[in-house]
């Protein structure tokens, strides 16, 4: 018998929260049990196991994300669409370290051509318009911000930046600053 409330959608999400408190790695069905303070297996009902748990929460916190992204560029273009890309991305992995963690969960084919990341490729392709630049050039300008951001948020969330000047954030806007830059002399136009 199914507990009342209980829904894969209200699951995920108390998985995501899970995640941002003790981490992505030490989400399980058995961790969201002990939460819900249920039995283990009035949950498989829901879900089908730890890892489509892991998926849903991946998915999730990748259309929130996108959502995030979308809001912070409307109306932007060129730098200004770049920084406000760049500072959602940062800004969402700082307040949310766990769902962040379960974006970067590698999907299978099928689910990862479906899911709310090919939106945030949309995106960066979107911004990249406003640089003019062509294929080969776009789609290396995407890893390159991906591969940027993702590096740096990174290594910020390890700690990699707290005991060294200049603070992390004038970093951050030397690194938006520069990306802009390049992507500026890689222009075509």
């Amino acid at each position: 018998m199914d507990r009342p409330g209980l829904t894969p959608e209200r699951l995920t999400r108390a998985g995501a929260e899970l995640a941002d408190e003790v981490g992505f790695d030490q989400v399980t069905v058995s961790a969201l049990a002990r939460r819900f303070d249920v039995k283990v297996p009035s949950l498989y009902s829901h879900l089908k196991n730890s890892q489509d748990l892991r998926i849903r929460i991946a998915l999730f916190a990748l259309n929130e994300l996108a959502d995030r992204v979308a809001d912070a560029v409307a109306g932007r273009a060129g730098r200004d669409a770049l920084a406000a890309f760049a500072d959602a991305y940062r800004d969402y992995a700082r307040e949310h370290p766990g769902r962040y963690a379960a974006a970067r969960l590698r999907l299978d084919p099928e689910t990862a051509a479906a899911s709310p990341g090919v939106r945030h490729a949309q995106m960066a392709r979107a911004i990249l318009r406003g640089y003019g630049l062509d294929e080969p050039d776009a789609t290396h300008a995407v890893r390159m911000l991906g591969s940027v951001f993702h590096g740096y948020v990174s290594l910020e969330l390890a700690g990699g930046f707290e005991h060294s000047a200049p603070n992390a954030l004038e970093s951050w806007e030397w690194i938006v600053d520069s990306l802009d830059a390049v992507l500026r002399n890689r222009s075509t136009r």
